[in-house]
């Protein structure tokens, strides 16, 4: 399969030129100036090429109680999203197709599915998610949330001791189900990855934390997992180690450069030092932290250190989109009341590399994509300039990122094969997916959570907030 797009506009370091990108079997082959064209030819005046980015953290299935939750910090709502998670493998896979759809129309070409399992049909819903990540064609990097602690061990105990349940599935056969999704799942030829992706801290032992850093190592994978999004989090970590989580996952030696972290909001400063030691990456997820009133996570901080940062949309529960490039601005432009230099505030140029990039630094694939580069993957977007968000004409990049683009995506490639032209997908029927989404939900607005109600005294109580003595 080959083609060429001819005059589109790229970025350069002196700004930009216009130049024509040929693709020879699913990889850049030449960037040029009237280059001959190989293929077919695709006409990329008036639009700007930029590689794909990453959405380098997210929950797919989250997408059947977007909206609904109530505010509520990280601890509690997840409570609720529990209490009414019950889904089917259909469920998983239109979600995983919504999911898909909002992050290409974003500009993303791969997706980072931390992705929630149904109880006694864990292969089946993986198996539903690699379905519709398949059939669209986006690169999909699928780690299944796994944890073998109860929901309330993921909350300090404070002064008082709390009983937990037992978790439905032992660590062993945890590790066990994993190994069984690595031999059946993996397969980065067909656009599928694996990861070995524990929860956290907050709700895993040691003991699947190291398992998994087994299977990480054994079948050459990556690792994710969350990582002190929220205060309890960091209160926790101190109960459960007398050190900082990031010191501990140092020790037991989860952290390398093929470890993503989610959020990492409440770090001090030696943490930071230890991520970039490490070469472990950052996902940035401002619009999450931001509605379970998480944190602003020093960004710019990390940035200073040498640590590798990546942006992701998070669950469409906690967000409550997959809007990539909404998540970027808020990301980018957040950091500005947190140190008055202006000199490392970052730029959109910056943003562009760190969401695509960064992202495929954080899952080992920067050799293969996040840069227009010969020889990388042809995962890369073309965004129309005469629309009507991307005008009138300025800086187009500045645009893109500081503005508020609707309907800009003019075309997606990813691993050399066309997803999206003139702004629609072109491998599903979006309108029957739209429909489906419609039929199997209802509207709804009030709802009561049984599990908020009987833990959330406790919440209050170990974080002092008023009213909880």
């Amino acid at each position: 399969m080959s083609f060429t797009i001819q005059n589109a506009l790229i970025p350069v370091d002196s700004g930009y030129e216009t130049a024509d990108v040929q693709v020879v079997n699913n990889c850049i082959s030449a960037i040029a100036q009237n280059l001959d064209s190989a293929g077919t030819v695709i006409d990329g005046k008036n639009k700007l090429l930029l590689p794909g980015f990453v959405n380098a953290h997210t929950h797919s299935s989250e997408m059947w109680q977007r909206g609904i939750i109530p505010p509520l910090p990280l601890e509690l709502w997840i409570a609720e999203l529990y209490d009414f998670t019950p889904l089917d493998p259909e469920q998983v896979y239109l979600s995983a197709l919504g999911t898909a759809v909002e992050t290409l129309l974003s500009g993303g070409t791969s997706v980072v599915d931390h992705l929630v399992l149904i109880p006694g049909q864990e292969l089946e819903t993986i198996a539903a998610a690699v379905r519709a990540y398949q059939e669209i064609g986006i690169r999909a990097f699928i780690g299944p949330l796994i944890q073998d602690e109860s929901l309330t061990a993921g909350m300090p105990a404070g002064d008082g001791a709390i009983e937990h349940a037992a978790y439905i599935r032992s660590t062993k056969a945890t590790l066990e189900l994993m190994e069984t999704a690595i031999k059946q799942f993996h397969n980065p030829e067909k656009g599928v990855n694996m990861l070995l992706a524990p929860t956290g801290i907050q709700l895993c032992s040691d003991a699947l934390f190291e398992g998994c850093i087994d299977l990480s190592d054994r079948y050459n994978l990556c690792r994710h997992a969350h990582l002190l999004e929220t205060p309890a989090q960091k209160q926790l970590a101190h109960e459960k180690y007398g050190c900082s989580a990031v010191e501990h996952l140092q020790k037991i030696g989860y952290l390398s450069p093929r470890t993503s972290l989610a959020h990492c909001v409440w770090l001090e400063d030696s943490d930071i030092a230890i991520m970039a030691e490490t070469g472990a990456t950052v996902v940035h997820n401002p619009l999450s932290n931001l509605r379970l009133g998480s944190g602003i996570a020093p960004i710019l901080k990390y940035r200073q250190a040498g640590v590798n940062v990546s942006f992701g949309c998070d669950g469409a529960a906690s967000n409550d989109s997959q809007d990539l490039l909404e998540a970027i601005k808020i990301g980018s432009i957040l950091h500005n009341i947190t140190d008055l230099d202006y000199r490392q505030w970052i730029t959109p140029r910056q943003s562009v590399e760190m969401a695509a990039l960064g992202g495929a630094k954080g899952l080992n694939a920067a050799d293969e994509m996040g840069s227009l580069t010969v020889g990388k993957k042809a995962d890369f977007v073309l965004y129309d300039l005469t629309s009507l968000s991307l005008l009138p004409r300025t800086d187009p990049i500045g645009l893109l990122i500081l503005g508020r683009p609707t309907n800009a995506v003019d075309s997606v490639w990813v691993n050399g094969k066309q997803i999206v032209a003139e702004g629609k997908v072109k491998t599903i029927d979006v309108d029957a997916l739209r429909r489906e989404l419609f039929d199997r939900s209802q509207w709804s607005s009030k709802r009561q959570s049984q599990t908020v109600s009987e833990i959330e005294a406790h919440y209050r109580q170990v974080m002092k907030l008023p009213g909880y003595a």
